[in-house]
């Protein structure tokens, strides 16, 4: 059973809104922007470079998903949990082209990237 209260899942499923994902790296915090998608407690992302290799040293990771208007916040969540890569390309492949679906880029856009999923161990949301 998912720790997603079902409101902020249906706030992470509902459009396609810039994500931050914090990674660890040297004992320091790393932010960085991604796209995702959100299903049943996981959170799949497809991703490359500092990011990567982040996660392939230390799981632990965290994201935050926010939705803003005009400069006025309308709803945000905030996940904590552990991120696995996925060294399939088939799988890899999949997600690609769920994730390129929803942000309405190209199927074959960011071809280079790696699949990473993330397990959510907790979930905070607000709405504004």
């Amino acid at each position: 059973m998912t720790s997603v209260p079902s409101k902020a899942e249906r706030l992470l499923e509902s459009e396609p809104v810039m994500a931050h994902l914090g990674t660890c790296v040297e004992g320091r915090p790393h932010v960085a922007p991604v796209w995702y998608r959100y299903v049943d407690g996981t959170v799949e992302i497809v991703t490359t470079g500092r990011k990567l290799a982040n996660v392939r040293r230390n799981p632990r990771v965290s994201l935050s998903v926010q939705k803003d208007d005009a400069g006025q916040t309308r709803w945000m969540v905030s996940l904590l949990g552990t991120a696995t890569v996925i060294e399939d390309e088939v799988e890899t492949d999949a997600a690609r082209r769920r994730i390129n679906e929803k942000y309405a880029a190209e199927p074959d856009a960011y071809a280079d990237n790696t699949l990473v999923r993330i397990e959510i161990g907790s979930a905070t949301y607000r709405t504004y």
